[in-house]
């Protein structure tokens, strides 16, 4: 059976792609990276796909009329790479309809809250400490055309020290996220996880047991 195929989409450091490529290289994932694709031509993510000969390309919103413009190019670039599911790893636009309902239920995210709490912002971890919750974590789910509203696939909990720092609990949410993603990602290319309506349906465990 072929592998998935998989692009991701980053916009920063890549440390979740990385963590990405390591769990494919180790076979804890079995898929294959087809592309990695940027909207900044000097995201780290795109060193890191060099330094495993990932193939990458750089597209740009401002070579285009628009947000929908520039994201159909992407979905077109995916589509001709024969990608099956599509995975935002720090990606910094938010998608486009247009975008989505060419990858139906085929594109994940990962998001540093445990959705519904904190969703739709990029300072989640911030508004974490603002309200004062003893709990966070951080949300694989489906992308759909409503932002970080889409079906979870799973959640990882983190608790918040009482000496928490934004820059501390962000760094403790990312070290789940990079267990929680490839692990999203081996369920969905083992046919693990079903959609039912606003609910996913994970049919293994997650320890792979």
């Amino acid at each position: 059976m072929a592998k998935l195929r998989i692009g991701v989409l980053a916009s920063g450091r890549g440390t979740n792609l990385q963590a990405i490529i390591d769990a494919v290289e180790t076979g804890e994932v079995e898929a294959e990276i087809a592309v990695v694709v940027s909207n900044r031509p000097r995201a780290l993510a795109l060193q890191r796909a060099m330094c495993h000969n990932i193939p990458s390309v750089v597209i740009r919103q401002p070579d285009y009329p628009g947000r929908v413009e520039h994201q159909v190019a992407i979905a077109g670039l995916l589509r001709e790479k024969g990608v099956g599911l599509v995975v935002l790893a720090g990606f910094d636009r938010i998608l486009v309809p247009e975008f989505v309902r060419q990858f139906p239920f085929r594109v994940i995210n990962i998001h540093p809250s445990l959705l519904p709490a904190f969703a739709g912002g990029l300072h989640a971890q911030a508004e974490a400490l603002s309200y004062g919750v003893k709990v966070t974590g951080c949300t694989v789910h489906f992308s759909t055309e409503e932002v970080d509203a889409g079906p979870i696939i799973l959640q990882a909990a983190v608790p918040v020290l009482d000496d928490d720092t934004v820059e501390s609990l962000s760094a403790r949410i990312l070290e789940q996220e990079h267990k929680l993603l490839p692990l999203a990602i081996q369920l969905i290319a083992e046919g693990a996880v079903e959609v039912a309506g606003r609910r996913t349906i994970v049919t293994r465990s997650q320890r792979g047991d």
